[in-house]
């Protein structure tokens, strides 16, 4: 009787997960392409003997994804002459990827200026597959489903953090760079069979009503408030958690223990945390689900500023961890609630405008910020940058909160 009953709970969660299967495979393929591009093969090149000022230049490899705006609304106006509306966009974009990255697994003592040019191109053919499924999810995907595809996303990109930077990199030496770029291209193939079997056209629609506004101005009126409260949110969750690092090899922390924690520790922890977040958000709510994150971040930033101002390695680790902990809680309501803001007559564009021009509004504090810890010294950078996570968060949670009034108020289904 036992084994029966656990057997049938086994189909049903098997049942559960498998429409989430073409979604995670995705995302493995794109946490895997940006993270050996623009991770791994930085490092490659540096243990080469690239100079330092170049490997700086190789951080315009992730300048496609937050600039995807600027091409999102040929994905709205133009259907491709086969597969579905989204599909079509994906296969094409996809395929595009896996096509440069075989071109560069050739291109071992190519120029680098040449590299980089084909690095970029393969990035945005990423950034333009993920703007098309995220679309995807928009109109096909119930608004209550959405908390559990955001957890897929942020478990698949996990894992192909994991295996972009940690395996890839990890095995490069037995591998090469023909081998590395080739396995590379070989999983962004094998992980787009999985989309192909999506009932697009059967699932139109579910989506929900499209959010309407009264015109043009309205509609750039409301999106501005959002973008600017996930960009102050976006900068402010970079400045008490990216710099961690540099401030634990200050500490004294060995690089290889700060590389193990960042390459292997951070994905693994964000895979079980969205995998859990999920859940959470769907039971408790994007704005308690906020709440909790935030407050634990807000914890580990000020266990870190404790920790600097003690000169203790241990105690640093462990706020960088916990700051792993609850900033991956952090992921999967803030991406609910940025398909539910996408939720528009173009759903590419918006999405688009939503995460890639937030992400770059928040570029000058990224830049600036390690200036900025070497000027106030990192107890009073961190403790600096506490009230302003806290502002961001703030934020962030009364437009999110806006938003659910609204659909409440006009009975929508979208999340809570």
């Amino acid at each position: 009787m036992t084994q029966a009953v656990a057997l049938r709970g086994a189909r049903g969660l098997l049942a559960g997960l498998r429409p989430l299967a073409p979604f995670f495979c995705l995302y493995v393929t794109f946490g895997a392409t940006l993270g050996f591009l623009s991770g791994g093969a930085p490092l490659i090149l540096r243990a080469r003997g690239l100079d330092l000022a170049e490997v700086g230049l190789l951080q315009l490899i992730n300048l496609p994804v937050g600039l995807t705006f600027l091409w999102a609304a040929v994905l709205d106006r133009v259907r491709l002459p086969f597969l579905g509306r989204r599909l079509g966009w994906i296969v094409a974009a996809q395929g595009a990827t896996v096509g440069l990255l075989a071109i560069l697994s050739l291109g071992e003592h190519w120029p680098l200026p040449t590299l980089l040019a084909l690095a970029i191109a393969t990035c945005a053919c990423a950034a333009t597959m993920d703007i098309a499924l995220e679309a995807l999810v928009v109109e096909t995907v119930p608004a209550e489903r959405r908390a559990f595809v955001a957890s897929a996303k942020l478990c698949g990109a996990s894992l192909g953090g994991i295996l972009g930077v940690g395996v890839l990199v990890g095995s490069y030496d037995a591998l090469g760079w023909p081998a590395a770029l080739l396995a590379c291209a070989g999983l962004d193939a094998l992980c787009l069979l999985p989309i192909l079997a999506y009932p697009e056209a059967r699932l139109q629609g579910a989506g929900g009503v499209p959010e309407r506004w009264s015109g043009s101005f309205e509609r750039l009126r409301v999106l501005t408030g959002r973008i600017a409260a996930l960009g102050a949110y976006f900068a402010a969750a970079y400045l008490i958690a990216g710099p961690n690092t540099l401030a634990l090899l200050d500490l004294g922390v060995p690089l290889g223990q700060v590389g193990f924690l960042t390459g292997t520790i951070l994905p693994a922890v964000n895979l079980v945390m969205a995998l859990m977040a999920g859940g959470l958000a769907a039971r408790f709510g994007t704005v308690r689900l906020i709440a909790l994150g935030g407050a634990g971040v807000l914890a580990a930033g000020g266990l870190m500023a404790a920790a600097c101002l003690l000169r203790s390695e241990e105690l640093a680790v462990t706020a960088t961890v916990l700051n792993f902990v609850f900033g991956g809680f952090l992921g999967v309501p803030v991406f609910n609630m940025i398909y539910r803001w996408a939720q528009g007559p173009r759903p590419a564009t918006d999405y688009a405008l939503l995460f890639g021009a937030a992400f770059f509004a928040a570029m000058p504090l990224r830049v600036a910020a390690p200036a900025l810890a070497g000027w106030a010294g990192w107890p009073g950078y961190f403790t600096a940058a506490m009230p302003l996570y806290a502002a961001a968060l703030v934020w962030l949670a009364l437009q999110i909160g806006r938003t659910l009034r609204a659909d409440r108020a006009g009975g929508g289904g979208s999340p809570r």
